[in-house]
């Protein structure tokens, strides 16, 4: 005898109905608004405390000058890529394509030639990241067997008037 499958058949739940308060946002959006008050006005009598030397050690929010001041990076940001070089000059990129390879973006062309040093095995003829379509996941450096690729210029402006302008060599990744 084939064992029997019991299914509960279950109803969902009626959405609840909403009370005229609620459907008003009315209370809501003073209540956001008594929460921006409390915190512009806090900040605003911490900050002229410590103009006055009062309580300096109570920090109030503080609100970067862009572009005047930047905020500093966290030693973990990625920024813009950049190619190693050796200590003569050349990228230190074997043209193994394992970037290539892992990039989910696929925004990374490389064409490797033999190097004309025999203790190498290849080097990239070219070597070009288009930045427009790159997601800044930053899988291509974790997947570099010789640490040559790296996200760490601190460099996060960068723009172009066309889609080309985008693209950068390996002239502009070696800088």
């Amino acid at each position: 005898m084939p064992n029997e499958v019991k299914v509960k058949v279950m109803k969902a739940a009626a959405p609840r109905e909403r009370t005229l308060r609620e459907k008003a946002y009315i209370p809501e959006i003073a209540r956001g608004l008594r929460i921006t008050a409390a915190h512009f006005w806090g900040n605003l009598f911490i900050h002229i405390k410590r103009l006055f030397g009062i309580r300096t050690k109570e920090r109030g929010s503080v609100t970067y000058q862009y572009p005047e001041e930047r905020r500093p990076l966290s030693p973990r940001v990625r920024t813009l890529h950049r190619l190693v070089k050796r200590e003569d000059g050349s990228p230190r990129c074997v043209a193994c394509m394992m970037c290539e390879t892992i990039c989910p973006a696929k925004c990374i062309y490389i064409i490797g030639a033999d190097h004309p040093d025999p203790n190498i095995e290849k080097h990239p003829l070219q070597f070009d990241i288009d930045l427009g379509v790159c997601v800044f996941c930053g899988l291509c450096v974790e997947a570099c067997p010789e640490d040559a690729i790296r996200m760490d210029t601190g460099i996060l402006e960068f723009s172009a008037y066309s889609r080309e302008g985008m693209i950068y060599h390996m002239k502009d990744l070696l800088r």
